[in-house]
């Protein structure tokens, strides 16, 4: 079996600043949150996403882009079937699964590093779990499907609960918000209590903004500015700005392959802002980014 990442063991300069930071268990492995950020691998097996779509929707692809990001540095390989990028239509829960559970069974045979479906339907999210996948990233914030936090808690696995405002197909219709980050931490919030209500324990609860969900280019980097608000809620906080099309806007309109300096800033800013888990496409390149801002944070406490 191929070996992933090591758990990580705080330097004892820094033990003291962590000392009080919650563990959590994904996959069988305990990682200390804060003692430094996790990575978390993209591996989209769609043909429309807007990134990578196409790519690896062969199921052989899939698996050795997945195996290459573990080489690479990915803590966490975070497997979807649909797309979700603006104005994007939904698939059946069998197609979803016919591209999906290939590719976690093969990986979770070959590799020890924590798998992860991205999905907002329940049926999808169970058969995930028994193929293998140890956390659910559910980008309707537990409110697309009514048996997802039922799942979550029944295989004990740690669940993402993201904000999004509108649906894949609507959300960049001129998105508005009274009050950016007060929407955002109270709809977390109600997933939370949502999940817990379900029987999921808190401490397998992890929180996601949404960058570019239902968000303008002023709400993206009014929440990479104040990630630290959302941080306060005291749940480990992921976030995903790799190559979102914020990034490109700001870099004169860079395609998605193009955006990797804009999306290292953006992680960096992430990551020195609370961020715990960073979603990336790039593992290699955003994994050096991370031990760079990691210590800088570190430094700075």
């Amino acid at each position: 079996m191929r070996k992933g990442p090591e758990p990580f063991s705080s330097p004892p300069h820094a033990a003291a600043a962590f000392q009080n930071s919650p563990s959590m268990i994904i996959g069988g492995k305990s990682y200390l949150i804060s003692s430094r950020t996790l990575v978390m691998g993209i591996l989209n097996t769609t043909p429309d996403s807007f990134s990578d779509g196409g790519l690896f929707q062969v199921h052989e692809a899939a698996v050795a882009r997945g195996l290459a990001m573990i080489e690479e540095g990915a803590d966490i390989i975070d497997i979807g079937g649909e797309s979700t990028r603006p104005g994007s239509d939904p698939v059946s829960v069998e197609e979803e699964l016919e591209r999906v559970i290939p590719v976690i069974e093969e990986l979770h045979r070959t590799t020890d590093t924590p798998i992860s479906i991205d999905t907002s339907k329940a049926r999808v999210a169970d058969e995930a779990c028994k193929a293998g996948a140890a956390m659910i990233n559910d980008i309707t914030g537990l409110r697309g499907d009514a048996d997802m936090a039922a799942v979550a808690a029944r295989h004990g696995v740690p669940v993402v609960i993201m904000h999004i405002k509108g649906t894949p197909r609507d959300m960049q219709r001129e998105p508005y918000y009274e009050s950016l980050i007060e929407e955002i931490c109270a709809f977390l919030r109600e997933g939370a209590e949502l999940a817990m209500a379900a029987g999921v324990k808190r401490e397998n609860i992890i929180l996601d903004p949404g960058i570019g969900f239902g968000k303008t280019l002023a709400h993206n980097l009014e929440i990479l500015a104040r990630l630290g608000e959302i941080r306060a809620m005291e749940y480990p906080l992921l976030v995903g700005p790799s190559r979102k099309s914020f990034i490109g806007t700001l870099t004169g309109g860079l395609p998605p392959e193009q955006r990797v300096e804009g999306t290292a800033a953006a992680i960096t800013a992430c990551i020195l802002n609370g961020a715990d888990i960073v979603r990336v496409h790039d593992v290699r390149e955003m994994a050096r980014v991370a031990q760079v801002a990691d210590a800088i944070k570190r430094a700075g406490r």
